[in-house]
């Protein structure tokens, strides 16, 4: 076996209690570990992205108890593509918290941050349904401690909601295993496959209750509409490092509805056939819709940022609720730059929150009021996807994938009618954040104020982390060719799992 599939969750596993035990009295040497695990952390998934990217599947047995009688880690194209984009994520977030403060504004932030990359890096690599339960406790309980951060009203009403919200979900996927357990005797991916393409059809009421619950939890975590109502509040006022890791928690839904309903619920099983389908795309193109106008209404920054998100996972899902092989390739591609363009504007957020307040209103000129306005803009036309970026690569391949479908002309009316109602709030936005703040009438200074003194130097750390992300952008751009081939290879991959129930059920890695 390989041993080096287990580290993305062991690192992390590890530094987090060693952080709290051994450094938590000394900020510099927890910064240095954290930020040296991270960079570890992206050597190590970068090396398995390699080793997954011609095809092969990999599976790690726990004890060395082979499927579907031991827990196993399992590595194919989707979860190496997952795990990479995740360790690139954190990267870039600890880089800002680091940079900005952030993490010295209450405690235990490093280790929490470790145990939530644990949870996330274990929920793509697990071949286990019920170990995919574990691992959603895990990283939701360290976002928990994250999301009250640095302290304050709001931020810990916005916290319960979440906490709620999210445990009515945890309640709600045990009731599904159960159940699921209950017709199949198995939780095991691989093996569920096999046991549910075996079920008749006519025996098939208790399997279809479970997998519609399984659907309802993985849509609460993608943040489908009518279950999106914990996002807003509490990606808008959670820490925005925080908030940019967030990113690519609702993409864990959209990862867990791929892959179980193409390997276990697939299309193809006459068992469920049409179960996520009949409902899933009129929920996403919803979704896309009231996002883009809580984009267009919102009256402050935190929550325009969290209505983008929204808006972009609208458009994730409908590609994902089309399921075809096509569809979740433009899926893929569009998933890796909603990730970084929604982070790139939490974290954009921040700094303007940091220098002229959180209201999106006229208001006295900021320190680097260029610059970070030149990123703004940036990362604006990318969340709405406009062209040049990749985010208008990735609708284009929505669209494309969506041509020959019954709906085709309403999923393409939706995806462009939201991009434009997207671009007008986050224009709206720009404009009364970075034009309208030279006002005379508002950017007056006072005169009764010495303005002699020149105000402190801003870090360039933060600066580092953003345009990490924007050559992020860049980078899925220019390679979009190379990105889209492998997101094609990997939705094959997906709907032809003959290689991976082979691996998992045969221990041919062993």
């Amino acid at each position: 076996m390989n041993h080096l599939l287990i580290a993305p969750i062991v690192l992390p596993a590890l530094v987090a209690p060693f952080i709290t035990m051994v450094t938590r009295h000394h900020m510099d040497l927890t910064r240095i570990f954290s930020l040296a695990a991270s960079v570890l952390l992206v050597v190590i998934t970068l090396t398995l992205g390699w080793q997954a990217a011609d095809g092969t599947v990999q599976v790690y047995e726990l004890g060395d108890w082979q499927a579907p009688f031991g827990i196993v880690l399992v590595l194919d194209r989707l979860s190496a593509m997952m795990i990479v984009l995740t360790a690139i994520l954190a990267l870039v977030v600890n880089l800002y918290a680091v940079g900005s403060g952030w993490d010295a504004r209450g405690r235990n932030f490093h280790a929490l941050f470790q145990f939530q990359l644990m949870g996330i890096q274990g929920a793509f690599l697990t071949g286990d349904a019920f170990n995919l339960f574990v691992f959603f406790e895990v990283l939701l309980i360290a976002s928990y401690g994250l999301m009250i951060h640095g302290g304050g009203a709001k931020r810990f009403q916005a916290g319960v909601q979440y906490v709620v919200y999210n445990l009515l979900g945890s309640t709600l996927f045990l009731f599904a295993l159960g159940t699921i357990y209950a017709v199949t005797g198995t939780l095991n991916m691989a093996d569920l496959a096999v046991k549910v393409a075996e079920i008749s059809p006519d025996n098939t009421a208790l399997l279809r209750v479970g997998a519609i619950m399984l659907l309802l939890v993985f849509a609460i975590k993608a943040a489908l509409l009518p279950l999106h109502f914990w996002l807003p509040a509490s990606y808008a006022n959670a820490p925005a490092p925080v908030a940019a890791l967030f990113a690519i928690m609702t993409k864990v839904g959209a990862y867990a509805i791929l892959r179980f309903y193409t390997l276990i619920f697939g299309p193809e099983v006459q068992a469920t056939e049409g179960l996520a389908g009949d409902w899933l795309l009129p929920a996403a193109l919803f979704t896309l819709g009231a996002g883009a106008v809580g984009v267009l209404g919102a009256r402050d920054i935190g929550r325009l940022i969290a209505f983008g998100a929204i808006a972009s996972m609208g458009t994730l899902l409908t590609a994902v609720a089309l399921f075809t092989p096509q569809a979740a390739a433009a899926a893929l591609y569009y998933a890796v730059h909603s990730t970084f363009a929604a982070a790139l504007l939490f974290l954009i957020a921040d700094m303007i929150i940091e220098r002229r307040g959180d209201s999106i209103a006229p208001n006295a000129p900021m320190a680097q009021n260029g610059l970070i306005s030149a990123v703004f803009f940036v990362a604006a036309i990318a969340l709405a996807g406009m062209p040049p970026l990749s985010g208008f690569i990735g609708k284009l391949l929505v669209m494309d994938a969506a041509r020959d479908h019954d709906l085709g002309w309403t999923i393409w009316a939706v995806i462009l009618g939201g991009s434009l109602v997207t671009i007008l709030g986050l224009a709206r936005a720009g404009t009364l954040i970075f034009w309208k703040s030279y006002d005379a009438d508002t950017a007056a200074p006072d005169d009764d104020q010495d303005n002699t003194a020149e105000p402190p130097r801003p870090a360039a750390l933060p600066f580092v982390a953003i345009f990490m992300l924007v050559g992020g952008l860049a980078a899925l751009t220019l390679f979009a060719g190379p990105m889209n081939d492998y997101a094609v290879a990997t939705a094959e991959q997906l709907f032809n799992p003959v290689g991976y129930l082979e691996t998992v059920l045969g221990g041919a890695t062993k």
